[in-house]
């Protein structure tokens, strides 16, 4: 599909309901993390039902800063945007805590979905907010988190646009707080509920027979929770699998074994990871839709 058909507003709207169906449902799936075009357009290509646009990984690769409350909503909006439009896999954004108050996540609910989001996850951090496997997280009260959930559902314009709730209160305050927040996450009308990092397999098991519910899951490599398959996740319960750092790790690593080679022997050759290819690098970029341009106004109008 092209960049021009992909960002068409009916588009959207099929993806929107596509997906809401695919994880109303249940179905177990699974979300790479996107955190740059190239990212973006390698996952869409490798045909995922849904795609997740990582804050940790914008503010990352957007703005070289770690994920602690410092990406805006309009930097964060401004990348949606574009994996929507070069993408033709549905789209759910993190939209961190709302970025402010109940007017603000009213604005940012719009934003996301003008933007070609399929959805957003919102978190009950207190602002600043930091990554979600990071100690020292604190987190508004329950009430007030519901009613951002509850503004959430009333600012979005198709009922399709799934409302994704975290909370983050286990690290901090332990998993019957979290587990309760999901329950009441849930009556507020939340779509998928999302208890950040539970700290093993007992911890999921309980979660998934706990909170009725399509749940999601956050595996991160190295954090606080245990690495699980999704097969087993789904078993336990568990609908949407985010693996939000996966390809920003691999990538930070090639990126440091490749230019480390380069700086020590002045060129690529002898580097022991594998390049990918240039022609495939150009039709993953675009060049043949550049090339067929250029080719048909090229030619004399006469």
């Amino acid at each position: 599909m092209s960049t021009d058909e992909s960002a068409s507003p009916q588009n959207w709207r099929n993806r929107r309901t596509r997906l809401a169906a695919r994880l109303r449902a249940r179905t177990p799936t699974v979300a790479p993390g996107v955190f740059d075009m190239v990212s973006a357009r390698v996952a869409d290509r490798i045909g995922f039902d849904v795609l997740y646009a990582t804050g940790y990984g914008v503010s990352a690769s957007h703005l070289g800063l770690p994920d602690a409350g410092l990406a805006t909503y309009t930097d964060m909006v401004g990348r949606v945007v574009a994996f929507a439009t070069a993408c033709s896999t549905p789209l759910i954004a993190d939209a961190d805590t709302g970025y402010g108050g109940l007017l603000n996540v009213h604005h940012t609910v719009r934003g996301y979905e003008a933007a070609g989001a399929a959805g957003l996850q919102l978190e009950d951090q207190a602002f600043p907010k930091k990554c979600g496997h990071t100690p020292a997280r604190s987190v508004v009260s329950e009430d007030e988190m519901v009613r951002k959930i509850r503004v959430a559902l009333e600012a979005r314009t198709h009922e399709d646009f799934l409302i994704v709730a975290r909370t983050d209160a286990r690290t901090e305050h332990g998993l019957d707080e979290a587990i309760g927040r999901a329950k009441a996450y849930r009556d507020a009308g939340a779509d998928l509920i999302f208890v950040e990092s539970p700290e093993s397999v007992a911890e999921f098991e309980r979660i998934g027979s706990e909170v009725d519910a399509p749940l999601v899951a956050n595996l991160v490599e190295g954090g606080r929770s245990p690495g699980v398959s999704a097969a087993t996740l789904a078993d336990l319960g568990f609908t949407l699998v985010l693996n939000p750092l996966t390809g920003l790790a691999a990538a930070v690593h090639a990126l440091s074994t490749s230019y480390a080679h380069l700086k020590r022997c002045g060129s690529s050759e002898g580097l022991e990871l594998p390049l990918h290819d240039l022609e495939d690098l150009h039709r993953l970029l675009g060049f043949e839709d550049v090339w067929a341009f250029e080719a048909r106004w090229s030619r004399d109008p006469a």
